[in-house]
């Protein structure tokens, strides 16, 4: 048992991918809020940093409890002040430990896990996962990391990679916290009433332009590639190249989902960064009016949750596209680039069947015959997503009562 600290209540700083119009990182937010304001109760003052504040309030409403605080590119001494300020550190963002997108998004976690060690906050990574790292970020991830009070990883693989890496903080395995995000009531007819012509059913894809990443730090560079100075896309005439060569697959894949089977297709841009391949896809489709774009620039988590719900079948990119539909058990295939996805896979039993590297010199084949598959007989599948929704969502529950055991550990009350 730790030293009671000063106030009854913890002030709250909760770091994650905040404000980028992202719907996982949106639901994720909003899920772990609720946690923290069960545990500690509903006037707990909570903390949220973000690079685009305008973004942010979009879904999360200041008030006297709940504060959003813009912070710089450069975060560091932001980061800092703001651990200083506040007596409990959460790390909200599930892609906490990989350089997949960027190392500079690595590193803010990292930093900010240094500095609550530094200046004795408790600090506690609250069901996050590992990726690939480069072999300086394994170094920094092993030797920074390993001060966080707590991590809870969202998979077994995640846990598996850490302790690869050397870290040796105590690390709790539960499921990814958005299993638990609760839809709005009032949303639920809403794609009805805008798409009323998708009455035959939806085929979604979440796409993913895989060849923007990883965000690279420049002092300077195109406009056009540009996401926040100083971080850049990667971005030369070959992964343009593959960009289009992507679209092109998706747009002909779509088109045989429309003549084939009278779906309509939506394109979903689970990040607004996704928006711009989505336009493409649409751009190069014969049968353009029969599909539609759903970006998280225009529509909030709950509205994406309940799209995502309502589909016959799901190509996927992104992670939380799977997560976020599986309590439907909406038939799914997986594109991946990334060990997130393959490693959600490996848990449900789909992984040998239907996931399929980004990389794969047959891509669109194998996306045609596994598609004609599940919506040939999807209920074999539905049967092993129900079974893995149920294993997952109990394994996430338990997300909230480690968060209670840990900051009941440090001495502060928490609700009954």
């Amino acid at each position: 048992m730790k030293d009671k600290k000063k106030h009854s209540f913890p002030r709250v700083l909760m770091v994650g991918y905040n404000g980028a119009n992202n719907t996982g990182a949106e639901a994720l937010l909003l899920s772990d809020i609720e946690d923290v304001r069960c545990i500690l109760g509903p006037e707990t003052k909570i903390t949220v940093p973000t690079l685009n504040e305008k973004n942010l309030s979009r879904y999360l409403k200041e008030n006297q409890h709940i504060r959003i605080v813009p912070i710089s590119s450069v975060y560091f001494a932001a980061l800092r002040r703001l651990v200083r300020e506040h007596d409990l550190i959460l790390l909200v963002e599930g892609s906490t430990y990989m350089d997949t997108w960027s190392s500079a998004l690595l590193w803010a976690f990292l930093w900010t896990t240094r500095c609550a060690h530094a200046l004795g906050k408790p600090c506690l990574a609250y069901a996050v996962d590992a990726g690939e790292l480069s072999s300086s970020n394994q170094r920094r991830v092993e030797r920074i990391a390993s001060t966080t009070d707590l991590i809870i990883t969202r998979s077994q693989a995640a846990m598996n990679r850490l302790r690869s890496y050397g870290v040796t903080a105590p690390i709790q395995v539960t499921a990814d916290n958005a299993l638990t995000f609760q839809v709005n009531s009032g949303d639920e007819g809403f794609l009805l009433k805008i798409w009323p012509e998708a009455s035959q059913g939806i085929v979604g894809f979440a796409v993913v332009d895989f060849y923007l990443w990883p965000v690279v730090i420049r002092p300077w560079g195109y406009r056009h590639n540009c996401y926040r100075w100083p971080y850049y896309y990667s971005r030369d005439r070959e992964r343009r190249q593959s960009s289009e060569k992507l679209a092109r697959c998706y747009a002909s894949l779509a088109d045989g989902v429309i003549e084939k089977h009278g779906k309509s297709v939506a394109l979903i841009a689970m990040e607004q960064l996704d928006e711009p391949l989505a336009q493409k896809i649409q751009g190069y489709m014969v049968h353009q009016q029969q599909a539609r774009i759903f970006s998280s620039r225009e529509y909030h988590a709950s509205q994406m949750t309940i799209l995502l719900r309502s589909l016959d079948l799901l190509v996927t990119s992104r992670y939380h596209a799977s997560i976020l539909s599986l309590a439907a058990q909406v038939p799914q295939i997986a594109v991946g680039h990334d060990l997130r996805l393959r490693s959600f896979y490996q848990e449900l039993g789909l992984k040998n069947d239907f996931f399929i590297d980004h990389c794969s010199s047959n891509r669109e084949e194998l996306l045609v015959s596994r598609l004609e598959k599940l919506l040939a007989v999807p209920e074999e599948v539905r049967e092993i997503l129900h079974r893995g929704y149920q294993e997952h969502l109990a394994a996430a529950q338990r997300n909230r009562l480690l968060l209670r055991e840990f900051i009941h550990g440090w001495g502060w009350k928490v609700q009954t």
